[in-house]
């Protein structure tokens, strides 16, 4: 069989296995597979897995070794007992590449709840979507690329190179699970990761960092607040310094290439905000977490200690800060950027797959978010592309993904699947 019957064949498999798709789509959301509780989604993931005859590894997150790696970013929350999933397809014969199929399972924290329009953990389809927490990002992803091999098996068609699936965590605050994988040599000749890019490809990603930033003040009750200094308050002259820095980073002749026609690439975001406990106290301390980003390229390090020059010297200018400073501490995502080879054999492939199935070709662009790719591209020399469904409403309520997009994106994959791997 050449490679046009059987993608034809695949296509009619995918249309004909879609209702299970979405079913085992719908039951993945109803997981809440939110930090430090993932091995329910995995273990669903894993009974699949191996429904389908793979080989399914547990991979745990072992931070001593992987704290000496490239690519490592510091924690202070637990591993023990999480488990990264990585299946494997075997190859029914030799002479091919083998490929990785990459998704992320962890999903971020609902909240608020009352301001969904339907239960974040519910899977409900509405008007061709499908909404809850993570069906975008990207539990549809994950859903299409094991959808995309069940129909290469249910085709008959047999590869001539290894597919490793990878489900992995910790995508959401680290990158900490695919590192883990990739440490532990679970490789490939390339790697595809299916975030939720509406059809089109990654060409670039900027590197994040997260701080943490406390702020003291003078407590009180709230009788005397006069005599008193209030941390939240003096929190203001900090995010007034990051935004004064976000803004001369952002500026067009800083830019780096791949972001030039974007906007406003550079992203610093607050997080999280937390000053007393008690609304007749003047808080004594405020807490902020603080999402930060550069450009690809940028050594990390040098990023860091500008960022605390910066608040420094914030502070040195208030009458309070510059006696009391703020102490800034890096922890979680350090994430280098990265440029990826959009136009390299696995990219060509990609976009000729996707033209196939859509009718033209794919948008390339980069992203203003971090993802795994970087991993894969900057430390294991793997090609790796990016490319996933249509979704919306990523880390905010009713969060959403197109049903046609999740199809689209499984036919893809399994044409990219055919080519790459070869078929025997």
């Amino acid at each position: 069989m050449n490679s046009t019957a059987a993608k034809a064949a695949i296509a009619e498999a995918i249309d004909q296995n879609w209702d299970a798709e979405l079913r085992f789509l719908q039951e993945l959301i109803r997981q809440p597979s939110v930090r430090g509780a993932t091995n329910e989604a995995q273990d669903l993931i894993g009974e699949q897995l191996r429904a389908m005859g793979m080989s399914v590894e547990e991979v745990y997150i072992d931070e001593t070794r992987l704290s000496t790696l490239p690519g490592y970013s510091p924690v202070d929350w637990p591993y023990a007992g999480l488990k990264n999933l990585v299946g494997r397809l075997r190859a029914r014969d030799s002479g091919g590449k083998s490929l990785i199929l990459n998704g992320h399972i962890d999903v971020v924290s609902p909240e608020p709840v009352d301001s969904w329009q339907c239960d974040p953990w519910g899977g409900e389809i509405v008007n061709s979507r499908l909404l809850g927490r993570g069906a975008a990002d990207m539990k549809s992803g994950v859903a299409a690329m094991i959808y995309s091999l069940v129909a290469l098996q249910h085709s008959g068609i047999p590869l001539r190179g290894d597919v490793l699936v990878q489900s992995v965590i910790d995508e959401e605050c680290s990158g900490n699970g695919t590192l883990a994988c990739l440490a532990k040599g679970l490789i490939a000749d390339a790697a595809v990761i299916p975030e939720p890019f509406g059809g089109a490809i990654v060409s670039a990603s900027p590197g994040v960092l997260w701080c943490r930033i406390r702020v003291r003040g003078f407590g009180a009750h709230a009788s005397v607040a006069g005599d008193a200094v209030n941390a939240a308050e003096k929190a203001f002259v900090v995010i007034a310094a990051l935004r004064q820095l976000e803004a001369e980073w952002n500026r067009p002749e800083r830019r780096h290439p791949a972001f030039k026609d974007t906007e406003h690439p550079l992203n610093f975001n607050i997080g999280t905000f937390h000053a007393g406990d008690w609304p007749s106290t003047v808080p004594e301390l405020c807490t902020l977490e603080v999402r930060l980003s550069c450009f690809p390229g940028e050594d990390l390090a040098i990023v860091q200690r500008l960022v605390s020059d910066r608040l420094q010297a914030a502070a040195a200018a208030d009458s309070w800060l510059s006696k009391n400073p703020p102490e800034v501490r890096f922890i979680g995502f350090r994430a280098e950027g990265a440029i990826y080879d959009t136009g390299g054999e696995l990219g060509t492939i990609l976009a000729a797959n996707h033209a196939h199935v859509t009718g033209g070709p794919p948008a390339v662009r980069p992203t203003t978010g971090t993802i795994d790719n970087r991993f894969f591209q900057l430390y294991y020399g793997i090609p790796t592309i990016c490319y996933g469904p249509q979704g919306g409403q990523l880390h905010a309520p009713n969060e959403w993904v197109d049903l046609e997009s999740i199809r689209t994106c499984t036919k893809v994959l399994a044409g990219v699947l055919v080519d790459w791997c070869g078929i025997a």
